[in-house]
């Protein structure tokens, strides 16, 4: 046996722990703080989607879900989300490569495919608005309306903190609050599409059949 391998360590040589406190960086911290709302968001959802198990059925005489839910109309604002967050992405490889153009490029173009989302949105309730399909008629309207319209209002105001961003990255570059920004806003237009992929499943293509 070498004597590499049975030489023994000297415990007052051992550092259990480092002694020495490092600062987080910013981005990190935020991040952290964000994912903790994140979290309170989700529940928010989650109580909006166990309401509407229990509204599903509840119909009072008027409107059924087969007669307000087309899952086909629902494949257009389901191809503008995923193909907004795609876009948003590959604008995250151009901020990696420190591109600011391919960036500005990018999320305009998401945001761009958001906003197609929100018109669509806004075109289905309109028709329901208009065949009297409105949410004081039963339960199951009242929580199909908060519920697609609450994902409605989070898309919209992340549309709005993505055209600030642009703005802030053709002004200020790739400073470290801007990339801070930018990294929860990947956070929060991720989750999106992840709570579109429920109410797709659970509102449009449950609901109908």
């Amino acid at each position: 046996m070498s004597s590499h391998s049975s030489a023994q360590p000297d415990p007052g040589q051992v550092r259990l722990w480092d002694e020495h406190y490092h600062d987080h960086d910013l981005i990190g911290l935020r991040s952290l703080g964000f994912w903790l709302y994140m979290l309170s968001d989700a529940m928010i959802f989650a109580g909006l989607f166990a309401a509407h198990g229990v509204y599903i059925h509840n119909f009072a005489g008027s409107f059924t879900a087969s007669q307000v839910i087309h899952p086909t109309e629902a494949l257009w604002p389901t191809l503008f989300i995923f193909t907004s967050v795609f876009a948003y992405g590959m604008g995250l490889v151009a901020l990696k490569k420190g591109h600011r153009a391919g960036l500005i490029n990018w999320m305009v173009l998401a945001l761009a495919l958001g906003v197609a989302f929100l018109i669509t949105e806004c075109r289905d309730f309109a028709g329901l608005a208009a065949m009297g399909a409105v949410p004081q008629l039963s339960g199951f309207l009242s929580d199909f309306w908060v519920l697609v319209l609450t994902h409605a209002a989070h898309v919209f105001f992340g549309l709005l903190w993505m055209a600030v961003m642009v703005v802030q990255v053709a002004r200020d570059g790739f400073t470290e609050a801007v990339v801070s920004r930018l990294v929860n806003l990947k956070i929060f237009w991720f989750f999106q599409a992840v709570i579109w992929v429920c109410v797709f499943s659970f509102v449009y293509l449950m609901g109908a059949s």
